[in-house]
């Protein structure tokens, strides 16, 4: 069997609709408007077995998303999961959040760089993560390291951020460091890519993603000012860490002429390629790109 990603989630922080905003994109979702679909908060999970599944982030939706995902149901015994692991590509809450809801003494390890374990440890919530059944093991950005008998991982660096909760008064909001990265996966011959969050595309990114079968890419907004736009908010999204889609220096263009199939994730709620038809959507889609939604699943 191959290497197989089922979308757990799309969306950005907040989901869509999001529960406090009526924009034009989510009033059409609250409207039940045909051309929108709900979207729970951005994880992936993997599998090169279809048995023992790898979570890519943890959102604070991740039991809706595991009750709304059959191959993620307990199936042996009274207590289990299918879930074996869980790799953080940051500490933000919407990538956390939703190991609290793994707290039933049901084993798995937590995979991250030792700077997102450090940023989970200072939260003594954490703490109800029995360490003798939830192991926490640091991956050094460029270490390959095994999810099971037939799938390797590797983190690496991708321009961002710190968590908002640790960001201060002036951050730096698109350095490479360990607190922001993607991870990058690898089944035999199949290889994916898995970028939530990036503020923009070095050179270096674009070479590892040359070699990727498939990418899901950071696609938060479709411009960098479509928050303050929209009266939603006060911050670009560069400033937010996350490059914008269009424009000379958005995805669109730093990721132009890559053959892998290419898949935005992580979609803000105010963002209009949301709505099947828009012309931002059928911008994106003549660009060669499709836009994740829950349950979307992808086979290598």
């Amino acid at each position: 069997m191959g290497l197989t990603a089922i979308v757990l989630g799309a969306a950005a922080g907040g989901g869509f609709p999001q529960w406090n905003c009526n924009c034009d994109v989510c009033r059409l979702a609250w409207a039940g408007d045909p051309r929108v679909r709900a979207r729970t908060q951005a994880s992936l999970a993997v599998s090169a077995n279809g048995e023992r599944w790898t979570l890519l982030n943890a959102s604070p939706d991740l039991r809706a998303q595991i009750q709304a995902t059959k191959v993620l149901h307990p199936h042996d015994g009274k207590r289990g999961s299918p879930i074996h692991s869980v790799v953080l590509t940051g500490a933000e809450i919407d990538q956390t959040a939703g190991l609290l809801s793994l707290r039933e003494r049901s084993p798995f390890s937590v995979i991250a760089t030792a700077a997102t374990l450090a940023a989970v440890a200072d939260n003594p919530m954490f703490g109800v993560l029995a360490a003798d059944v939830v192991s926490r093991r640091a991956a050094a950005p460029g270490e390959t390291f095994a999810l099971d008998d037939s799938m390797q991982a590797e983190l690496f660096m991708v321009p961002g951020k710190l968590p908002l909760y640790l960001e201060g008064e002036d951050p730096e909001t698109a350095a490479e460091s360990a607190a922001n990265v993607g991870v990058e996966l690898t089944c035999g011959k199949a290889r994916l890519a898995y970028v939530p969050g990036a503020a923009s595309v070095t050179p270096a990114l674009r070479e590892r993603l040359s070699r990727a079968e498939v990418i899901l890419f950071d696609g938060t907004l479709f411009t960098d000012d479509e928050m303050i736009r929209s009266g939603t908010g006060t911050k670009a999204g560069r400033r937010m860490g996350h490059m914008p889609i269009d424009g000379p220096d958005g995805s669109l263009a730093a990721l132009d002429g890559l053959s892998a199939r290419k898949i935005f994730v992580h979609i803000n709620n105010t963002n209009p390629v949301l709505v099947e038809g828009s012309p931002e959507r059928r911008r994106v889609e003549a660009a060669g790109w499709e836009i994740a939604w829950d349950g979307m699943e992808i086979v290598l």
